[in-house]
């Protein structure tokens, strides 16, 4: 599998995110899945990959906690490309026992009861999304946080079993708001109110200028720690 990662990041490694979701799609035809929260990342690979292949496999997880916009976005995402992202929710078991043993708010609490909160809403849904699929596409940035700066452009995940493509990891965030506003790609208002990163309504807050754009995310919690479990190694 090694070989096959270094293959990819050698013929990728000066292809534009176009160029790349091209030659992924072409390679594992329906293989492919493009992973989209709908934050402005997603948005531009949702753009891209529906206008290479209007039948792309692209999904979203619906933690059960999301934005009232969040859910705007996606609609108007679906109206505009004429599409139908794919939407997996956590386990209604798996919530009902989450609020018994830590109530509903209990992720302020530590960091493994976030972690955990996160694992059901997110992570589990994650590996039935991912269950046929060869190759997962995913908006990050290495400028995102700290957490990011290292990730390669292809990398083979443990955790889920398949080959990992992060088309935009040397986009800057100018970068990716030119290419919304050039394409007229739907997004999500709450950018508009100081939300430059979106997750579930607990867990997410406006930041002031000049803070780090993810440090609105579980703000309560240190930056090394700031991540869900999606796009960890363990």
């Amino acid at each position: 599998m090694q070989k096959e990662i270094d293959e990819l990041n050698r013929q990728l490694q000066n292809a534009s995110a176009h160029e790349i979701l091209t030659y992924l799609l072409q390679k594992y035809k329906n293989r492919v899945g493009l992973s989209s929260s709908t934050g402005t990342a997603g948005q531009v690979l949702t753009d891209m990959i529906l206008k290479i292949d209007p039948n792309a496999y692209i999904f979203t997880l619906d933690t059960g906690r999301l934005y009232p916009e969040t859910y705007d976005v996606l609609d108007a995402t679906n109206l505009k490309y004429n599409t139908k992202i794919a939407v997996y929710f956590p386990k209604e078991s798996s919530v009902q026992e989450l609020y018994r043993t830590q109530g509903v708010n209990g992720h302020y609490e530590s960091i493994e009861k976030r972690k955990n909160c996160c694992y059901i809403r997110k992570v589990e849904p994650l590996k039935r999304a991912l269950k046929d699929v060869d190759v997962w596409i995913t908006g990050l940035r290495s400028e995102q946080s700290v957490t990011r700066q290292q990730m390669p452009l292809v990398e083979y995940d443990e955790k889920f079993k398949v080959i990992k493509v992060n088309p935009l990891i040397a986009w800057s965030e100018k970068e990716v708001w030119e290419y919304i506003k050039e394409h007229n790609v739907p997004y999500n208002k709450l950018h508009d109110q100081g939300f430059p990163s979106i997750g579930c309504a607990p867990c997410t807050r406006a930041v002031e200028e000049g803070e780090d754009i993810r440090s609105g995310r579980w703000w309560w919690e240190s930056p090394e720690h700031k991540e869900c479990g999606l796009h960890t190694k363990h």
